[in-house]
């Protein structure tokens, strides 16, 4: 375009603020009969995950957002992003090197280093044979497992706990997913047998079943390892059997735990195995996590990156890649297993001097927990909120409630969870001395001895 074309209303003697009013005016003229809003064309059933509804009730209460100054966040999901110094844990790398190189566009399947490096942990830590072109790099362990779920062919069915991760059941909702809830009770100690998954009552012969389980789990920290585990991978491989098995608390269990440690044929299987640098590796923000599959279904979700995803952050990953060193990944391992068994024994104890009842397994960072009779968490947290502190109500858990929430009753309306994972540890006084006196003063208003 020449110069004089570009400038015709100048020539003519207006302004360009004449002709920034100008536009200002034609933009408003475009907006419609007042009172009458133009509907919106994406869907409207897409309410935030309930662990922010959480989050923007606590900021309506207290008046800033949960992570400022003098808040307490026991209904985060997210570990301690600082060396765990008491227990030995490593330095976390305080920058990556970015070349010209990898400023080019990232590919589909995630940077060669990484998945070599993931395969690699895999193989070392769990006896594994995978190769790099079994893994798949996300930007984060939800992305991998919301395309999973959302190119399953029709005949498959999902098996979900009824107590699980509040984000399953926005994804498997979102992705219109036919799913079944397998129950989750005081009976069978929140930890249902792996049969339950598999059961086939009523199933037709073409359909196939495709559990989505974390392990270990959020919210309830029960865990499914060794020969339990060993044998839910061997269901997991059976002929019209799969498995999604969310590992991002990995760590967080003596020992370390992986399904993949019992896989016999990843190649002709459907199980998908998902981690992250959110939890263990303590880096929630760099957004790297990862699905471990067969080559064909690697292939298959890659196929879905290159028009839908565009691949991950190179920087990050490169990141990623010193977070996976192996003699790195020997210290931090053993750091995050000592340092949160040791905050889930004492925060533990202190809940049930309380009074409350501790459903809690031997996993994950957090406390799944239970209050009096006549007492409920929705309750509790209305008065956290006023203290700068919030739990995670188990109502946001339960998979069997509608997404919209209305008119349901959940069962488990007197419990909560609880995190202490990006709590330091000498908050714990204070932090149970807050919880203490809310609890307390709650209960003599309703006169609970």
């Amino acid at each position: 375009m020449t110069l004089s074309d570009s400038t015709p209303a100048q020539t003519s003697g207006s302004t360009a603020s004449d002709s920034a009013g100008a536009s200002k005016k034609q933009c408003r003229a475009t907006v419609g009969p007042k009172n009458q809003p133009t509907s919106s064309m994406l869907i409207d059933d897409m309410p935030p995950m309930g662990i922010y509804e959480t989050l923007y009730r606590f900021k309506d209460v207290f008046g800033a957002h949960m992570g400022t100054k003098n808040t307490h966040p026991w209904s985060q999901g997210f570990p301690l992003t600082t060396p765990l110094e008491k227990f030995g844990g490593p330095e976390l790398p305080p920058s990556v090197d970015v070349t010209w190189n990898d400023r080019f566009y990232p590919k589909a399947w995630g940077h060669p280093e990484l998945r070599q490096a993931v395969a690699g942990y895999y193989n070392d830590n769990y006896g594994c044979g995978i190769d790099p072109e079994n893994v798949m790099i996300f930007a984060g362990g939800r992305p991998g497992i919301y395309t999973v779920l959302n190119f399953l062919k029709e005949q498959v069915e999902v098996r979900i706990g009824n107590v699980e991760w509040p984000a399953y059941l926005d994804i498997l909702t979102q992705t219109k997913t036919n799913f079944k809830v397998v129950p989750f009770t005081k009976e069978n100690n929140f930890h249902p047998p792996n049969a339950d998954y598999y059961d086939r009552t009523s199933l037709n012969a073409s359909t196939h079943i495709l559990p989505v389980i974390s392990n270990p789990s959020n919210p309830t920290g029960h865990t499914r390892a060794g020969d339990e585990l060993k044998e839910l991978m061997e269901m997991a491989e059976q002929s019209k059997n799969g498995i999604l098995l969310d590992e991002a608390y990995e760590w967080f269990h003596e020992g370390s735990v992986s399904g993949m440690q019992y896989v016999k044929d990843l190649e002709n299987s459907n199980v998908f195995i998902t981690g992250a640098c959110t939890k263990g590796l303590q880096c929630p923000g760099i957004r790297i996590g990862w699905v471990v599959a067969s080559k064909k279904n690697i292939e298959t979700l890659s196929n879905y990156s290159s028009f839908g995803m565009g691949g991950v952050s190179h920087p990050s990953q490169l990141y990623a890649v010193k977070l996976l060193e192996p003699s790195r990944v020997k210290k931090a391992k053993k750091a995050v297993q000592e340092h949160y068994a040791w905050q889930r024994t004492r925060y533990g104890t202190a809940f049930k001097n309380l009074g409350i009842n501790v459903y809690t397994g031997d996993g994950g960072f957090y406390h799944w927990l239970e209050l009096p009779e006549g007492m409920t968490a929705k309750e509790l947290n209305e008065r956290l909120f006023e203290k700068g502190a919030a739990i995670l109500c188990a109502f946001d858990c339960d998979m069997a409630r509608p997404h919209d929430k209305s008119e349901y009753v959940s069962p488990y309306g007197r419990f909560f969870r609880f995190s202490f994972g990006p709590l330091l540890p000498e908050t714990f006084e204070s932090d149970m001395e807050l919880f203490s006196g809310v609890y307390l003063q709650y209960k003599k208003d309703i006169g609970i001895e």
